[in-house]
């Protein structure tokens, strides 16, 4: 029989993935295929998650047959996915009564305001660590009950539910309407706006604050632990992880000590910091948040920052200005000029995420002359990533009380040598790479294998952790202060563009 292997499914905003990972942590096979979004307004941003599950039953089997392996090769299969993205169903059907809002979605400013309004801040940050924001679930499951026809009576009936991305995958992999297993990770759930988090539990107070009916909800489970078994797609298989995409590679860089911090450049960039058993408070502008739970073992929190673009502002210069033809060749182009020219370009196309929160920002490039060309523009879109990750950066250095002395960063960004050399010069600490840049999936498959025994520690994970590359800081200080200056007023600029209607 050939080796035993864990596979890894990571629904994220633009694809899903399934990649195949031996004992040592290496990627032996990976398939992906890309879903639609939906734009129906301005704002609005949905995914079909029928056409993600089609996705699913077809790039798993892809990614066995390209490893030579069988379902009986597979230990345990574990999932990571795209947060905050919201979808309901109805039980015996299976069918979604509506697309899937995802977590870039703006749709529910109204209901947050009105939160706010009627004094609901407070206790949400107290019971969840989470402020009112349009970024979180449960505003948009409110709005899904408001809006779509029959949701609420089906709620209340107990005939819909709702879910995360992983909750509907793992629901249609165990069975479907035939038995599946409705649950979710404490991780996804920290992200709702309805989870305790210190009892990690739903809070009753929350839920009736939002109007969410409790039998709609998922069973709160911890990430490293046997869901079910796979009737469909792996059959016989245990699902038995799942995370949130962030918190996945949090765990895939084997952050498990307080103050160990990643960033993940994706469609946006998320920066978590581990803060051990402590939930840490913060007052700069940061989210408390679940960091994962093992198994019984004691649950760990983290801290985080999120960027809404930084992959996608690469995406938009190639595919809405046309100035590239593909998004490696950003470097390429931004290689042509020695510097940004003068000109900052901030992205705040659906507002401005941590630290800061504007979400009535937008997007603005200023700095502008005769003397800008496609390089410039160039060198300014990879140099908002790096200047939006200093300003995480120096939050969390003020709310944690534990300075990143290092970054360790994945994702696709992480290929682009002059942005990572960037922003080790304006972090002015050394930024690290793993040997393969697939910590979001990594982590999804530690979490299975550990609850199956096919890892027996996280000693044992933190020993398969090998450095790639690494970047110092070079940046003279004064030209780093400069630059720094002229990023926080080009911001400023981007402020208070929506107006109220």
């Amino acid at each position: 029989m050939s080796e035993r292997v864990v596979a890894a499914i990571d629904q994220g905003t633009t694809s899903t993935r399934c990649l195949l990972f031996n004992r040592a942590g290496r990627m032996l096979a990976v398939a992906q295929r890309e879903h639609r979004q939906h734009y129906p307004r301005p704002g609005r941003v949905e995914h079909d998650v029928e056409e993600i599950w089609r996705n699913v039953a077809s790039i798993v089997p892809a990614a066995l047959r390209r490893a030579g392996l069988g379902p009986e090769n597979i230990a345990a299969l574990g999932i990571a996915n795209q947060r905050e993205t919201t979808v309901i169903w109805n039980r015996h059907t299976g069918l979604p009564l509506a697309r899937a809002i995802t977590w870039q979605d703006t749709r529910t400013d109204g209901i947050v305001s009105r939160l706010t309004s009627e004094g609901h801040g407070e206790l949400f940050s107290s019971v969840c660590g989470l402020a009112p924001a349009t970024y979180f679930a449960g505003p948009r499951l409110r709005w899904l009950l408001d809006n779509v026809a029959g949701a609420r009576a089906g709620a209340e009936r107990g005939d819909v539910l709702f879910g995360t991305m992983e909750t509907w995958l793992i629901w249609r992999l165990t069975g479907g309407p035939d038995g599946g297993v409705h649950v979710t990770d404490v991780t996804n759930a920290s992200r709702t706006m309805m989870m305790d988090i210190r009892t990690r539990e739903w809070s009753p107070t929350l839920l009736e604050a939002l109007d969410v009916p409790e039998r709609m909800l998922p069973r709160i489970r911890s990430n490293s632990e046997v869901y079910g078994t796979c009737t469909a797609v792996l059959p016989g298989v245990p699902v038995a992880g799942a995370l949130g995409d962030q918190q996945a590679a949090l765990v895939g860089q084997t952050c498990f000590a307080p103050g160990e911090a990643k960033c993940t450049y994706g469609t946006g960039a998320f920066l978590l910091m581990n803060t051990g058993t402590r939930i840490a408070e913060s007052t700069h502008g940061l989210i408390p948040t679940m960091g994962y739970v093992l198994g019984d073992g004691e649950p760990v929190y983290a801290l985080e920052g999120s960027i809404a673009m930084t992959g996608s502002l690469v995406q938009w210069f190639r595919d809405s200005l046309g100035l590239i033809e593909t998004a490696p060749q950003i470097e390429t182009l931004a290689l042509t000029v020695p510097d940004n020219g003068g000109c900052y370009i901030v992205p705040a196309f659906s507002g401005l995420y941590a630290p800061r929160w504007h979400p009535d920002a937008r997007g603005v490039m200023v700095g502008l002359t005769s003397y800008i060309d496609r390089g410039h523009l160039a060198r300014a879109v990879l140099e908002a990533t790096g200047w939006q990750t200093r300003e995480v950066v120096d939050a969390m250095n003020a709310d944690s009380g534990l300075p990143v002395t290092r970054l360790k960063v994945d994702g696709g960004m992480t290929a682009n040598h002059l942005l990572m050399q960037f922003l080790a010069d304006v972090l002015d600490v050394p930024v690290e790479r793993p040997l393969g840049s697939e910590a979001v999936s990594l982590g999804a498959a530690y979490a299975a294998g550990l609850a199956v025994g096919h890892w027996s520690n996280l000693e044992t994970l933190r020993a398969n952790w090998h450095r790639a590359a690494a970047w110092e800081p070079a940046m003279d200080p004064a030209l780093r202060r400069r630059e720094h200056a002229n990023w926080g007023r080009a911001v400023d600029r981007s402020y208070d563009w929506v107006l109220p209607s």
